[in-house]
């Protein structure tokens, strides 16, 4: 855990204290014990997921910054990455985790109870479904996926969750500029424009990692995002 705690700080800028600490070690936990029942990540190892999930997740600070009070919602959750570690590192942000599959939600909410979140939401639905919620439909600062689609996809399930003035986040590997050029016209029929893509760099880990941001400048039309499915057989 030394070393988690040291790359965090070197590559995320985040000290954790005691508390904190103490929540990643029962995350870990909890996730080892329950893959061992239900398929919920193909990491297993503990260096692996300190390194793979956990750092992973709280690279995004490196674009977030100075997190407090902000509305996150974090679609396509899995097993909670980013959403949770982010949570841990950023107590005051108000969270929404999206995972349609029932057990990886309930994993999710099990942390959550756990480690005595608060103001964190679990939302057993698809991204589609979501977006067309007037509750949840451009009421959040930031919108996070990790490996969940191509971008002109996540963008369609992003988007129309933000603000006016609020940002999409995209974890992506070494495809991140040809993926970001390809959604040109997705980002221009969905009210965004692109911001950065930064790269961040894993210990051990060779395969690129680059964080692309896509500012929300203007409302996104009603019609998106379509039906459930579409995005991924009709990208724009």
């Amino acid at each position: 855990m030394e070393q988690f705690l040291t790359e965090t700080n070197k590559i995320c800028g985040v000290s954790l204290n005691l508390l904190q600490q103490k929540a990643f070690e029962v995350y870990e936990h909890e996730l080892i014990r329950w893959n061992q029942k239900f398929n919920l990540t193909a990491i297993r190892e503990e260096e692996s997921i300190r390194v793979k999930h956990f750092v992973d997740s709280l690279s995004c600070l490196v674009v977030m910054k100075n997190l407090h009070g902000e509305r996150v919602i974090d679609i396509g959750t899995g097993a909670g990455f980013p959403g949770i570690p982010l949570k841990i590192a950023r107590p005051g942000i108000k969270l929404t985790l999206v995972e349609s599959v029932g057990k990886k939600a309930s994993f999710c909410t099990h942390v959550v109870e756990t480690l005595h979140l608060e103001n964190v939401e679990v939302l057993t639905l698809r991204a589609e479904e979501v977006g067309r919620l007037p509750v949840h439909r451009e009421r959040y600062d930031w919108a996070l996926a990790r490996a969940v689609a191509g971008l002109p996809i996540l963008s369609e399930y992003l988007l129309p969750l933000l603000k006016i003035g609020g940002s999409m986040l995209a974890q992506k590997g070494e495809s991140a500029h040809a993926e970001a050029q390809a959604s040109e016209n997705a980002f221009k029929h969905l009210g965004g424009e692109l911001d950065q893509i930064t790269k961040v760099t894993l210990p051990g880990v060779v395969e690129e990692r680059f964080l692309v941001v896509v500012k929300k400048i203007s409302a996104t039309p009603q019609l998106y995002p379509r039906s459930v499915g579409i995005p991924s057989k009709k990208p724009l």
